[in-house]
């Protein structure tokens, strides 16, 4: 028998404050921030229908019953519920059921379903049932069992006879038992992945905010850079001003200072940073509303201007970065984007970044548009559409090279072409950004 969930009573005095920043917080100075830049608010109701319906059009369209999320990012996207999300990424007790036709289904963590109250797109809280080692140990099995007849139940009452369902993560017991129920398992990853890829114009609304918090932390960070610094202090100013203003966490730590910048991808440490270090950093950030900010600067610390060497490197970038935004517009291929795009001088080629551009929305997320010299590996081929935001990335640091440059912009496309949204200064020195 599937279990039959016992769903506590929500007092309606301690009833949470809906997730992302309250507009009424006067502590919260983003909101003054915000207001003086000309940012509307974004409307919340509008972004969580939007992304429902588009997830459940992907549903649709590929024939599945429902898809069960267990990424805190896909939760996030589908039903605007969040919950201790870093944690929950590594310890799975959250998950969800949406119904291609039909209800969605939140499965919460712990005594956490009063955290959901004021979202009407959830039909239904459950308390979830966690079966992974952690919780279960070597009752992990039996645990799974159960989980999977509740699940499976969902599918039989709202699926019209359907049993594909679409499931993100999962690991091999929770697989093995719901095809021993009859249900039939697909990856869900191109399901979730498809439905974010396009935003809403509120979604837009909501990403400039979270931009203009980011580039206001990397102002804070800019005053605070000075030698004698560590890495990792000059990062926490970012951390600080973010939650500050009502933002939510940083994926990665790529700070890195003077020969620590090249190669790429070592983080932050306690390195004293010196005068005239290049100091290059991705923000990472996810900000307010759970949108991603990520874009990428490289500074010289001031005490010593930039010298010739740096310069170069950072002029190479920034003719990286304009070269492929130009060819960027609606109806252009991502092979066709790969083949024009700017080429690196040779010594730095060993060094080129990941990707020359990647989609972005509640983090990094598709497409991955390859290099020339990565395509035959890994690259494939799509269209960019209007609605879609892409991360121009640039890393350019000669193989066995002193220092290495890393800048990134964000940029939307438009029915017309392209537009450019964060807007802090691309400079080694950015001196308007000290007044900011």
């Amino acid at each position: 028998m599937p279990h039959e969930p016992h769903v506590p009573k929500i007092d309606p005095a301690r009833r949470p404050a809906p997730a992302g920043p309250a507009a009424d917080a006067p502590g919260n100075p983003a909101h003054r921030e915000w207001a003086a830049a000309g940012l509307p608010e974004p409307d919340l109701d509008v972004i969580r229908g939007y992304r429902l319906e588009r997830l459940r059009a992907q549903l649709r369209a590929r024939d599945v019953a429902g898809a069960l999320l267990t990424d805190p990012l896909n939760l996030r996207y589908a039903l605007d519920a969040p919950n201790m999300q870093v944690w929950c990424a590594h310890n799975p007790v959250r998950y969800a059921f949406i119904a291609a036709d039909g209800p969605a289904v939140l499965f919460d963590f712990h005594n956490c379903a009063h955290l959901s109250e004021h979202l009407p797109l959830i039909a239904e809280r459950r308390p979830a049932r966690a079966w992974f080692y952690f919780e279960s140990g070597p009752r992990e099995n039996e645990h799974a069992r159960l989980w999977a007849a509740e699940i499976a139940d969902l599918v039989a009452r709202h699926g019209g006879g359907n049993r594909r369902l679409a499931i993100d993560k999962c690991d091999a017991p929770g697989v093995a038992a719901l095809e021993a129920l009859g249900v039939d398992v697909l990856s869900g990853q191109a399901f979730t992945e498809e439905a974010r890829k396009l935003k809403h114009p509120e979604e837009i609304a909501a990403m400039r905010r979270a931009l203009h918090t980011a580039e206001t932390a990397m102002a804070e960070m800019w005053r605070a850079l000075e030698p004698g610094l560590t890495e990792n202090q000059l990062w926490s100013v970012l951390h600080a001003a973010n939650i500050a203003r009502g933002g939510e966490w940083i994926e990665t730590r790529l700070l890195t200072s003077g020969p620590r910048t090249n190669p790429w991808f070592a983080e932050c440490a306690d390195r004293v940073i010196e005068a005239g270090d290049i100091v290059s950093f991705d923000t990472d950030l996810i900000g307010p509303y759970g949108y991603c900010a990520d874009i990428s600067r490289s500074w010289v610390t001031p005490g010593r201007a930039p010298n010739d060497a740096q310069r170069r490197l950072h002029d190479i970038a920034l003719e990286m970065i304009a070269h492929n935004i130009e060819i960027a517009a609606p109806g252009v291929g991502f092979a066709e984007l790969t083949q024009h795009s700017h080429a690196l001088p040779e010594a730095c080629i060993p060094n080129r970044y990941s990707v020359l551009a990647h989609g972005v929305g509640l983090c990094d997320e598709y497409p991955a548009i390859r290099y020339r010299e990565d395509w035959a590996a890994s690259g494939y081929d799509g269209v960019m559409e209007p609605g879609m935001v892409l991360c121009f990335e640039a890393y350019v640091g000669e193989a066995g090279g002193a220092e290495g440059v890393k800048l990134e912009r964000q940029v939307l496309l438009t029915e017309t072409g392209t537009e450019i949204l964060d807007t802090f200064p691309l400079a080694l020195v950015p001196a308007s950004a000290a007044a900011s």
